[in-house]
């Protein structure tokens, strides 16, 4: 296997007696688009700063393209582009000149990008000042600086934060398209609809620890299906087969969540009965989520 483009091993940041860090794994391959998902205050955003190379951590290791983001800073920055969830514009510089001295701080022609096409995709006005945008469209300008560099690595801070649907549909085209091109994606949102359409790996983190991580099937594979039957008679006593929870009755419809390994007896079960309709649904990752925080 290729060397990974993103790994974190034990790191550990400190603030006086807090710990914004404390332990975390982290491992992001080459061309996934990996979902950091975890609440305020759980340490996405500090992970994302020191992968950076703008805080230094007090223990473990980081490394990106193989690198210690600390000390090769420069060497790193040459190769990724990084989106806040908060952007800070020069007031006084418009939308589009703020691009164009971005994109030339990274050597690049503004004209030779694909900056035009991004501006109309993200139905940005480059004209207005900085001072002028409303949140939505600051995201917007530092979303085009980014996608418009060819970069090998994305890392995207709550990036669709202020865009409204129709902007974040956009910005769900551009994932796929980086993603086809072998760009590497590290996507921490809190919108958890987003990951789990674009994510390829999802790492759950909750005070700077990682509590879950792994591909979104491999994860509902451990968790528990929803099962709807309409039955033909009254439905029968599921709580004592093994794996079964939260068994819900209402006539002769049943409802309830079933561990992968009980899925079996289950429907043995209610095959007996006879059903009228039946739906197994996979748990959403808003359901996996809040499981795993459950389950710490």
């Amino acid at each position: 296997m290729s060397e990974p483009v993103i790994a974190v091993r034990q790191l550990v940041k400190k603030y006086g007696s807090s710990r914004a860090l404390d332990g975390l794994d982290l491992v992001v391959q080459p061309g996934e688009v990996h979902g950091f998902l975890g609440p305020n205050g759980s340490g996405k955003s500090t992970t994302l700063r020191a992968l950076l190379g703008l805080i230094r951590t007090d223990g473990g290791i980081a490394r990106v393209f193989g690198r210690d983001p600390w000390t090769d800073s420069v060497e790193i920055h040459r190769r990724l582009a990084y989106v806040p969830g908060d952007i800070a514009l020069w007031p006084n510089l418009t939308g589009g000149e703020t691009i164009d001295l971005l994109l030339r701080l990274r050597g690049l022609s503004p004209s030779a990008s694909a900056r035009d096409d991004l501006i109309d995709r993200l139905e940005l006005d480059p004209t207005k000042k900085g001072r002028a945008y409303s949140k939505g469209n600051r995201q917007k300008v530092a979303l085009v600086a980014a996608f418009a560099a060819p970069v090998d690595l994305l890392l995207l801070d709550e990036p669709t934060s202020g865009l409204d649907p129709l902007m974040e549909q956009v910005f769900n085209k551009l994932i796929a398209e980086v993603k086809a091109a072998g760009t590497t994606v590290l996507l921490s949102s809190h919108i958890l609809s987003e990951v789990e359409h674009l994510a390829d790996h999802v790492t759950i983190i909750r005070a700077g620890k990682c509590v879950e991580t792994g591909q979104l099937s491999e994860m509902r594979h451990l968790h528990r299906a929803n099962i709807r039957a309409e039955l033909v008679a009254l439905p029968p006593d599921l709580r004592a087969l093994p794996g079964v929870h939260d068994v819900r009755i209402d006539g002769s419809t049943l409802e309830c969540s079933v561990d992968g390994f009980g899925l079996d007896a289950v429907l043995a079960a209610l095959a007996d009965t006879g059903i009228r309709a039946l739906s197994c649904t996979e748990p959403s990752l808003e359901e996996l989520f809040l499981d795993a925080y459950r389950r710490q």
